[in-house]
């Protein structure tokens, strides 16, 4: 289908880094905004087809609010340079990391090919329009995964305008491209993307593209080429691998409690490990995962409408989560007002979560409870997140009942509690744990039998003998029997 436009524009340009999201994802915030050129060549519309070269295998999206100029533009200020914009719509910034390393900067190999620009389907008369109350949304297969307010802008569009009439002249029929938020990453062909821009009630309705096989380029010029940091870079962090846990050790931790990890864990020199305060929802108790992290700071009114509303961090935690992970929730130890419910619960159940913990509230706990998925809280509770709590981000170190969470810990609970094992500690101290769980089922039998426990508990020399010749009679621990 066309682009809206009708008429090329004589440049596209756009911003590297705007939205606040996207640039602590990136680990930087520019002082002052940079650009690189795609060309005209580069739009497509809404059903267009993003062709992903064969030989390549990071296609990438980035939903954008799209500036179309209405007027020329030379040397405007600041204050008057919004006049200059006719249109806003929805646009992809599509592109392809197995050919950046080509074109470092500007982009044209990864960025610029044919139909990697696709804009519409319909244009918003800027006149009757606020430049801080747009929305930009974007849905891969259905499921959103951006979602972000122009009022977070590092750089207002009136702002960016102003900027690059300075030195360009900005001709009537020129796109903007705004810069992405929080949470682009990577597609695959027969994914669909769509992207939708709103202010109120007005849209430029969802430009829907779906990635499709093209054929390999011709063997001359630059070629695709990846490793792991490219795809670290394209998949984003939402998808950074950590650590993985291994199935292995994974099982033998499920057999194991928090009682004897959190022995073992002492044993190391760790004193602080466990997450207090902390009791399971009911249902399902046992959970073994890694850490993927929340933090909620305390609520201000008026931060609230800005930091917990959309796609804030309460929910994109949860749209982060991996199979085999745990979502822990920094809530201050505060469980006067609820950090989850039921519905992001069984969100995070949909998504292959291993568990959910919380020093804080729990909504909905009868239907939690009900759910197949461990959680662990500090108390039920009735109050919407509003009530003490801002969903302030996302994977970084956190605090969880006095105990220091990173992302990627390895998180165990039971009945008794929550315990965190640092990774590179899980393997040797599986091992132990399963040792001492066999020496006191040796003990428990000893004790049932009637025997004192003076030199039998803890396991003394003189029963040594006695304890190897009930191992060598086919006694077990849980790690041999994986």
């Amino acid at each position: 289908m066309p682009h809206p436009l009708g008429n090329r524009p004589s440049k596209i340009i756009a911003v590297h880094l705007n939205f606040p999201s996207r640039a602590k994802e990136r680990g930087r915030i520019p002082a002052e905004p940079s650009y690189f050129l795609k060309p005209p060549s580069s739009l497509a519309g809404t059903g267009d087809p993003l062709n992903r070269p064969a030989g390549c295998e990071l296609m990438t999206f980035e939903g954008e609010i799209a500036l179309v100029v209405g007027r020329r533009a030379h040397r405007v200020a600041p204050r008057d340079a919004w006049e200059h914009v006719g249109w806003v719509t929805a646009a992809n910034d599509a592109g392809v990391h197995d050919l950046r390393y080509a074109d470092r900067g500007s982009n044209l190999r990864s960025k610029g090919s044919d139909g990697f620009t696709p804009l519409g389907p319909r244009l918003l008369d800027a006149r009757g329009l606020d430049p801080r109350a747009l929305r930009v949304r974007t849905w891969v297969n259905g499921e959103v995964v951006q979602d972000d307010t122009s009022d977070t802008l590092l750089f207002p569009f009136a702002d960016l305008v102003a900027d690059l009439s300075r030195l360009v002249t900005l001709e009537a029929g020129d796109v903007i491209l705004t810069g992405t938020p929080a949470g682009a990453s990577v597609v695959s062909p027969g994914d669909v993307v769509e992207v939708e821009v709103t202010a109120g009630t007005a849209t430029t309705g969802r430009l829907s593209n779906t990635v499709a096989d093209a054929d390999p380029l011709p063997g001359w010029g630059a070629m695709p080429r990846v490793d792991d940091a490219v795809r670290a870079d394209a998949w984003g962090p939402a998808h950074t691998r950590e650590p993985v846990l291994d199935e292995a050790t994974a099982t033998a931790l499920r057999s194991l409690s928090t009682a004897t990890l959190s022995s073992q864990i002492r044993k190391r020199g760790l004193q602080h490990m466990t997450v207090d305060g902390v009791h399971p929802a009911g249902g399902a108790v046992k959970m073994v995962g890694t850490a993927h992290t929340l933090r909620y700071l305390p609520l201000r009114e008026d931060l609230f409408e800005r930091y917990g509303g959309g796609m804030n961090a309460q929910k994109r935690a949860v749209e982060e989560l991996r199979p085999g992970q745990v979502l822990v929730m920094d809530a201050r130890r505060d469980a006067s007002s609820g950090t989850i419910g039921d519905i992001l619960a069984l969100r995070a159940l949909r998504r292959g979560a291993a568990g959910v913990v919380t020093d804080g509230g729990l909504r909905d706990s009868a239907a939690v409870a009900g759910l197949d998925l461990p959680v662990f809280h500090a108390g039920a509770h009735p109050a919407v997140l509003g009530r003490r709590h801002v969903p302030w981000d996302t994977g970084l170190p956190i605090a969880c009942g006095g105990a220091l969470v990173q992302p990627g810990d390895v998180l165990v609970g039971d009945a008794d509690g929550v315990v965190v094992i640092p990774p590179d500690l899980v393997r040797g101290l599986a091992e132990d744990a399963a040792e001492q769980e066999a020496q006191e089922r040796f003990i428990a039998e000893r004790v049932a039998a009637g025997e004192p426990v003076e030199g039998l508990y803890p396991l003394g020399p003189r029963r040594r003998e006695a304890y190897e010749a009930w191992r060598r009679g086919g006694r077990r621990t849980p790690t041999e029997e994986r």
